[in-house]
């Protein structure tokens, strides 16, 4: 199985494309769950995300012959950028298959990097598919996202750092989706110092190694569904998940909402953009998915910063509207001058500051002579929600909260 040699061989080959990222010590959230939180600032890495690390070590050990047929792989975005840019710097064509509703942004950069960009599918799976013909078409070489062990070493690397910069560490909490970044960390850190906890995290809807380790092998999910595009995928990997079960010490799952309000609380507390995947290791743990000790030192790996920019306002809106600072509402009035003014004028009073409010006369839910609108509103905490809710209700107002 991969050693801590291996990890040690990839580092010496990535040296000079990866960069070596920092911790961050954040008081914020060290106050937030009565830990000692460093955040491994891996969304600082060139393309954005860890990707390049395996990418990189993986085309590095390509002979001769295999680099000059070129490469070929899928991916939702990341590892794109990583294979693009990997294979760039060795001089090496690449070509990308990418779903076809992978945000734009991470299409947009994987080509800027060199790569031939082709979309296909909804998913990773599908995209993998059709990879997977123009390997057998082309005789190119397919680098995978995760189920190789020159990639696993590669992302082990990140593990190296952290140890590194921080002897002291406790835990150290990763995301998961196909399994190939836990599994070269694990590596690296249990063999240098097994008692660090190391603690996988994946998208509820998305739970392909939570789900492999109940049943003790490998399944495919029917489907995934999250705002965690970089861990959407329906199976871990074969070869990592051996790795998961013998090195990882525990696997937890967060919500879309969790990981909405970490990616929120990282912007505003930490001032540093997270994507989705790269967000649930503090959603977990802000969430207390798993047992952390007072002051305990523990490390979220922030394992990318691709946030498509569309995806990122809604984002921040439910994390918002998680923590009481953003309110939503439907409401059927009398058609009839003045009603929108007693509304407002109750909104005022409760000092919330409207946004925008939408009218609609025609919907067939109400009367003839009612509308129907939506407000939007900046509110200030949960507690000034449920008073604002009530005042309006106890007015006969029938309110019905969209977000």
């Amino acid at each position: 199985m991969l050693s801590e040699d291996d990890v040690l061989a990839a580092r010496d080959r990535v040296a000079d494309v990866a960069r070596h990222t920092p911790l961050d010590h954040s008081y914020s959230f060290s106050a937030m769950t009565d830990a000692a939180v460093h955040l491994k600032l891996e969304n600082t890495q060139r393309t954005g995300a860890f990707k390049i690390r395996g990418a990189a070590n993986r085309i590095r050990t390509l002979t001769d012959a295999e680099q000059a047929a070129g490469v070929v792989t899928a991916s939702a975005g990341n590892h794109a950028q990583g294979v693009a840019l990997a294979a760039s710097r060795s001089g090496v064509d690449a070509t990308v298959v990418m779903p076809e509703y992978a945000p734009y942004s991470k299409v947009t950069a994987t080509r800027s990097y060199g790569a031939t960009v082709v979309l296909h599918g909804e998913d990773y799976n599908d995209a993998q598919a059709r990879a997977h013909e123009i390997e057998r078409e082309s005789d190119r070489v397919y680098v995978h996202a995760f189920d190789d062990e020159d990639v696993m070493a590669g992302q082990g690397t990140i593990g190296l750092e952290i140890l590194d910069d921080l002897p002291s560490v406790e835990t150290i909490v990763v995301a998961i989706g196909g399994g190939g970044l836990i599994a070269g960390i694990a590596t690296a850190v249990k063999a240098r110092k097994p008692d660090v906890r190391v603690v996988g995290v994946q998208a509820e809807g998305a739970p392909s190694a939570a789900r492999a380790l109940e049943q003790g092998s490998v399944c495919e999910l029917d489907g995934v569904d999250t705002i965690a595009d970089g861990i959407a995928t329906r199976s871990v990997g074969e070869r990592t998940f051996p790795y998961i079960q013998d090195r990882v010490d525990e696997v937890v799952t967060v919500s879309d909402d969790e990981i909405a309000l970490a990616v929120t609380l990282l912007l505003e507390r930490a001032k540093t953009l997270v994507e989705p995947a790269g967000a649930v290791p503090v959603a977990a743990l802000l969430e207390e998915r798993f047992d952390v000790d007072p002051d305990e030192v523990v490390v979220p790996l922030l394992s990318g910063g691709n946030i498509d920019m569309n995806l990122l306002t809604t984002v921040i809106l439910r994390g918002l509207a998680d923590q009481g600072r953003y309110l939503k509402i439907r409401m059927t009035l009398p058609d009839r001058p003045g009603s929108l003014r007693q509304v407002t004028d109750v909104i005022a009073d409760e000092r919330a500051n409207i946004y925008a409010i939408e009218h609609d006369r025609t919907s067939g839910d109400i009367a003839m002579n009612d509308t129907e609108i939506e407000v939007d509103m900046q509110t200030r905490g949960e507690e000034h929600v449920e008073g604002l809710l009530s005042r309006l209700r106890e007015k006969g107002y029938d309110v019905e909260v969209l977000v």
